[in-house]
């Protein structure tokens, strides 16, 4: 039985116990007073003691159920005849698996064919299995809530604190997400960091990960990170903010002050619409139109030996990407100055520009900071552009026609090849995930410290 199908009978007996406990409270009530709670509340109520057990019941068997279906096709008589080795049995399995749920297709090994039908039957048995488990929870839990609709029973106060739970539930993903990244890049990066010295990953200057090297105590030699500390910073903090920030305040000091309804109400559309482009488009921008322009424009002052991959290009492009990021947070913090202080400022006699520099930028500086915070913690984040236009080479030069690499570049080409994950090369994509991760966190602290003092000053 398919997941939707499951689903759906769920949500009909839901709504069919919300129908049935409405009406036995609708019976019961005689009038003002006579029932604790409203007759919907009794609804809702024996509605969630059918839903919730019986979600949570399907919840927990799709967990454990893949174990148990490896278990069942590994003893079944189709099997016995598979390969010893794990990787090449599990693999054989897996094809089967696939090639059942798609019909039949995919099964390219003779073995994983021979299984397919087997494994077909086992698979629609284990699902039979876990819809009527759902089904008789759900039917338990009607049968429990049923019995609660009475004249005392506070239906209302219990369907409120389930809620509140869920509501709780929710704003505790993002807490626990945030948890988990950080378990696991502390995990992976205390694995690499028994290889190699923090202090040779934190300060050595040559970077030359090798994940089909051997292993010996002069590895972290070749693992020293600050090219790609420094090429993340250059690129991402250094070029792409002298693009982005004054054109982004630029653009919004523009748009809330000087132009009219009509063109504000075209353009600051258009304007963000640079933030919902994929940023491989903006990669293949980068690669294809404004590298070769500033390869050009490098052989064009005597830059010797110019290519098309350099921090320049990248940082140009990624600086134009994140323009929307410090353009509508610096124009929503602008536009919610107060009209008093903008008045106030002049009757005074200051001018427009005046008013702007010294009244409307300084008090509407909490949200220009978090907008310049938010766009470089983007663009230090950024892979697809450094990808595709500043090239692989971790490079300590100052120099923005030279090919650059960054840090998110270096964990996608090693968490991407093929190398050993117990190798301390590709354990190192985890340490400098660690160091990027605090590094935007640190961010973070500087932009809420700045906001506060800021918003204290003019609040």
């Amino acid at each position: 039985m398919s997941p939707a199908i499951v689903l759906a009978l769920l949500l009909a007996l839901g709504g069919a116990a919300w129908f049935a406990a409405r009406g036995r409270a609708q019976a019961m009530y005689t009038g003002r007073g006579s029932l604790r709670a409203m007759p919907n509340y009794h609804g809702w109520h024996m509605a969630l003691w059918v839903l919730v057990p019986a979600l949570l019941g399907w919840g927990v068997w799709n967990a454990i159920a893949p174990g148990l279906i490896h278990g069942a096709i590994m003893a079944h008589p189709a099997a016995q005849g598979l390969p010893a080795m794990d990787m090449e049995r599990d693999a054989i399995v897996n094809e089967a698996i696939a090639a059942a749920k798609s019909g039949g297709f995919g099964a390219f090994r003779p073995e994983s064919a021979a299984l397919t039908g087997p494994v077909k039957e086992i698979l629609a048995r284990f699902d039979w299995i876990g819809a009527g488990l759902s089904l008789v929870l759900a039917l338990a839990g009607g049968a429990f809530g049923y019995t609660r609709v009475t004249r005392d029973f506070p239906a209302r106060t219990r369907v409120e604190r389930a809620v509140l739970g869920l509501l709780l539930a929710a704003s505790s993903v993002a807490i626990i997400t945030t948890l988990g990244i950080i378990g696991s890049l502390v995990f992976e990066a205390f694995r690499f960091f028994t290889f190699v010295s923090p202090f040779d990953f934190l300060f050595g200057t040559n970077w030359n990960p090798d994940p089909f090297a051997p292993i010996n105590p002069e590895i972290g030699k070749k693992l020293g990170a600050v090219p790609l500390f420094w090429g993340t910073l250059f690129i991402g903090a250094i070029i792409a903010m002298i693009v982005a920030v004054p054109l982004g305040l630029m653009s919004a000091i523009y748009l809330t002050q000087y132009a009219s309804a009509r063109f504000r109400k075209w353009v600051k559309p258009m304007l963000e619409i640079l933030a919902g482009v994929p940023t491989v488009v903006y990669g293949y921008f980068a690669a294809l139109t404004v590298a070769p322009l500033v390869r050009d424009f490098a052989a064009g002052i005597g830059v010797a030996n110019p290519t098309t991959e350099s921090a320049l290009a990248a940082g140009l492009v990624m600086g134009v990407m994140i323009i929307p990021f410090v353009s509508s947070m610096a124009d929503d913090s602008i536009a919610a100055v107060p009209q008093a202080m903008r008045d106030g400022s002049l009757a005074m006699g200051a001018t427009k520009s005046e008013t702007i520099r010294k009244v409307l930028i300084p008090a509407a500086l909490p949200g220009i900071v978090a907008g310049v915070m938010l766009a470089i913690s983007r663009a230090i984040g950024e892979t697809m552009i450094v990808y595709m236009a500043a090239g692989a080479a971790a490079r300590l030069s100052a120099n923005p026609f030279d090919s650059m690499t960054t840090v998110t570049y270096q964990i996608a080409r090693l968490l991407t090849g093929d190398g050993d994950f117990a190798h301390p090369s590709t354990l190192s994509a985890f340490a400098l995930g660690l160091v990027l991760f605090g590094v935007t966190l640190v961010l973070n602290i500087v932009a809420l410290r700045v906001v506060k003092r800021f918003r204290e000053a003019y609040e």
